[in-house]
This record gives structure tokens, sequence and C-alpha cells, in this order.
């Protein structure tokens, strides 16, 4: 008796921590941010997912680097929102698609170009964030020194170095760049910038779950049938449609 006590404890045990799971995360406003509103639309989109599967998610805000290498060590269950890799793959299991990243060369709209190949951006001064993947061609170039490109701490210090005449072109997720502009700039900083239409490099962002922590497999699964359920009830796109309703450079 005593013994089948225990197990019913130990399953139910079991059964109580599949239904709860710990994600990192990062800021990257306004797809994700520990002090917005359900902490970003892409948090949102994952939280909401899960919990049409009877999942509940519990956040925890990290740095970039320590989010990720915390949910690759199996010290938490996972993290939101990453472009999908070969190594990746490795260590995580990968979503379907949360959200779509586009990003965009922006410049003054006193400076204007036009480019088709990362060889057009030959010349021209350029920045970019520390960290950040634009493409394998751009980094190609990068690497090989046909493009020179800043490193800079902050997609915000780039977009003040470009507005200051330092650089030329700034590559920069669109609706992340609008919400900055509209967080950290003035009218009439932004009336002076504008972006290229064409999308430097263009990706989806999935949830990853650790290989480490058994029955992970079944939860990515799980996952992707909350967020087609999602998708199906036309809330994704709602959420995403509310993000950019108030960010407009005019292109």
């Amino acid at each position: 008796m005593r013994f089948a006590l225990l197990l019913i404890a130990l399953l139910c045990g079991s059964i109580q921590a599949a239904d709860s799971m710990r994600l990192t995360n990062g800021e990257w406003p306004p797809y994700l941010g520990e002090h917005l509103p359900h902490h970003g639309v892409a948090s949102r989109i994952v939280a909401e997912a899960f919990a049409l599967q009877g999942v509940e998610v519990r956040w925890e805000f990290h740095p970039w680097a320590r989010s990720l290498k915390m949910a690759e060590k199996g010290e938490r269950d996972g993290s939101a929102v990453w472009l999908h890799s070969s190594e990746r793959e490795r260590l995580f299991h990968i979503s379907d698609p949360v959200v779509e990243s586009g990003y965009y060369l922006f410049h003054r709209k006193a400076h204007e170009f036009d480019w088709a190949s990362v060889e057009d951006l030959r010349g021209l001064r350029i920045a970019g964030t520390r960290g950040y993947d634009y493409g394998e061609a751009f980094q190609r170039a990068e690497a090989d020194g046909e493009l020179q490109v800043v490193r800079l701490n902050s997609d915000e210090q780039g977009l003040r170095q470009l507005l200051a005449g330092r650089i030329d072109v700034f590559p920069l997720d669109k609706v992340v760049g609008f919400d900055m502009l509209h967080r950290h700039f003035s009218p009439a900083e932004r009336a002076r910038l504008s972006f290229h239409p064409l999308p430097l490099r263009s990706d989806n962002l999935h949830l990853l779950l650790s290989r480490e922590i058994p029955g992970n497999a079944e939860l990515i699964e799980r996952f992707n049938r909350g967020l087609a359920q999602l998708r199906e009830s036309g809330k994704v796109a709602q959420y995403l449609l509310e993000i950019q309703q108030p960010l407009s450079l005019g292109h």
C-alpha cells in the first residue's frame, strides 16, 4: 500500500512537472522583454500556444548568451526565440516558426541609396550590432574585408550614429527598429530616417527545447499543435498586427 501511494505521488509529480516549464528569454522589444505586456508578442504566442495544450510557462530573463547556455545544458527547459541552425538542431528540439524577423538597411533620407546584392554595399560606412548575424553573404563579405563594418554595442547606438552621420547604413529588424525609434527618439529624428525596401535577411524564429531534458521531444510536438491552433484562431496574426500598426516611417 505504501509503495502504491509512493508510485502515485511520483507519477503525479511527473505530470505536474510536464505541465509547467521554465523558459529563458531576453530583451528584444517588442518581440521579447521582461517588462513588456505579456513579456512581448513572441513570448505571448509561446505561452498561449502552450496554454492550449495545458502547459504553463514560467519565464526567466537573462542576457542572451546565458539564456541559451542554460537551456543548452538542461538547467532550464528551453529558450525563446532563436534562429534555426544545424548546431542548434543538434542541441535542441526546434519548434515550428513562432514569428518572422526581417532585417532591413536603415539610412538617412538625405542619403538615398540602392542595392540588389551585398557587393553593392562596398564603400558604404556600415555598422552592425555585436553578436548579430546578418546573413551568410553579409557575414562572409565582412569577414573577407569586402565590407567595412563597425560593430557597436546596441541597436540604439547604431541608430544614433546613423542620425549623427557617422555611418551610412545600419541593418535592423524593421519592427524592432520602429519600436525603438518611437520609444527613444523624437518625431524630428524619426522623420530623418528611412529604410531600403529590400530585406537584408528574412528568417523565422523558433522556440528551442533542450535535448538534455527527457520529455521535451513530446513537449515540442504539443507546442507545435498549440501553435497551429493559435494561428488557426487568427490570434497570432492579430497580435503581430497590434505591434505594427503604430510603427511607420512612411515607407
